[in-house]
């Protein structure tokens, strides 16, 4: 499957055993659950803000993704981790949740959706 199939801001790397359908689902599925986390600071959800980098799902439906922070020196920054796993947890057929932070390349504006700059003025 393809990056544009399910979504150009996630860059997904997944199990060639999955039916495609089941893929679908779940990426659909975390999408969703992704954008029930925010930044406190910042009244947009982190995917739209884009802050996930990476999400890979393997063959035992377990998932591992990259993400970072607007800043180094987020004030939740060690609790953000948590609140992505929880909610990534919560898509149906999950089995596991590894959630890295990484700061390279640094997160900037031009990674936020056109959602996040029509709800944040940038427009």
């Amino acid at each position: 499957m393809t990056e544009e199939a399910i979504d150009t801001r996630i860059v997904p790397t997944m199990s060639d055993t999955l039916p495609e359908g089941e893929v679908e689902r779940i990426t659909t599925d975390l999408i969703g659950a992704l954008k029930t986390v925010y930044d406190p600071e910042i009244p947009v959800d982190i995917y739209e803000l884009g802050l996930i980098y990476r999400v890979d799902l393997d063959d035992n439906r377990n998932l591992t993704i990259d993400m970072t922070l607007t800043a180094p020196g987020c004030p939740v920054a060690g609790e953000m981790p948590g609140w992505v796993e929880n909610a990534a947890r919560s898509v149906e057929g999950i089995q596991d949740v590894t959630v890295n932070m990484v700061f390279d390349p640094p997160w900037d504006a031009t990674r936020m959706s056109e959602e996040a700059q029509v709800a944040l003025n940038w427009w």
